[in-house]
């Protein structure tokens, strides 16, 4: 799910493959710290994480040398440094286009705050919907018309938009959200938006996910069923 545009170039030279890693560790260490450990080392910290000590140690020396060798890494200190990268140490105001089911979870998705994001708008098309009050963090509310998108994201000062409409009016929405100062979008409509290149975007498509899923599975089927046949009597029966 690569990012596209300018925003591919990430800042102060940081490859984007680490930029893509640095909230995994993020999340790692905070939940770390939550536990009360105070110093993770290099090994730990890349097994949480999903990755090789050496690809972490690579990760982190774009952030500058933060750990001490035969002791680790400060958690509470390294916590901080990556937030810091990834701009988490500010607030984010956040506004959801479209509020089906999945907007409306979205909205209610309790993590945003504690990430630095806050969701400051809900907008959508259905009039049976507008007027509704939903829990946004720890506010509520209400849905606004598609009217009134240039006012909220103007007010807000809001550059950061999630679009969760369908794929017929998605283009549509994000031409309104960056002819009114959006420049990231993150979009879960199950189509390919086109924007300008000074517009950072990135798709989140679930049923791509599963199908991505679905051919590992396979795959780890397929094996399961040679290994069985490898073993079988009557394959070895015929081994020459």
């Amino acid at each position: 799910m690569p990012l596209t545009s300018a925003h591919a170039r990430s800042g102060r030279g940081i490859p984007e493959a680490t930029v893509a890693r640095l909230p995994v560790y993020h999340r790692v260490l905070s939940a770390l710290g939550e536990r009360g450990v105070t110093v993770v080392s290099s090994d730990e910290l890349a097994t949480a994480s999903g990755v090789t000590s050496a690809k972490l140690r690579k990760d982190l020396s774009h952030l500058g040398s933060y750990g001490t060798r035969g002791v680790g890494y400060d958690v509470d200190y390294l916590v901080y440094q990556i937030a810091r990268v990834l701009g988490l140490t500010q607030d984010w105001p956040v506004v959801i286009v479209g509020v089906g089911n999945l907007g409306h979870a979205l909205a209610g998705y309790g993590g945003f705050a504690s990430r630095g994001f806050r969701v400051v708008g809900l907008l959508d098309a259905d009039p049976a919907r507008i007027g509704e009050e939903l829990l946004a963090g720890d506010q509520l509310l209400a849905v606004r018309g598609m009217g009134e998108l240039e006012t909220v994201v103007q007010e807000c000062g809001v550059s950061i938009a999630v679009i969760a409409t369908p794929a017929a009016s998605a283009q549509q929405v994000c031409d309104r959200l960056v002819a009114a100062g959006v420049t990231s979008i993150l979009n879960f409509a199950p189509t390919v938006l086109t924007v300008p290149d000074s517009v950072g975007i990135r798709r989140v498509d679930l049923a791509v996910e599963l199908q991505i899923l679905a051919f590992h599975e396979q795959r780890k089927a397929l094996a399961a069923q040679a290994g069985r046949s490898a073993t079988s009597p009557v394959a070895k029966a015929v081994v020459p």
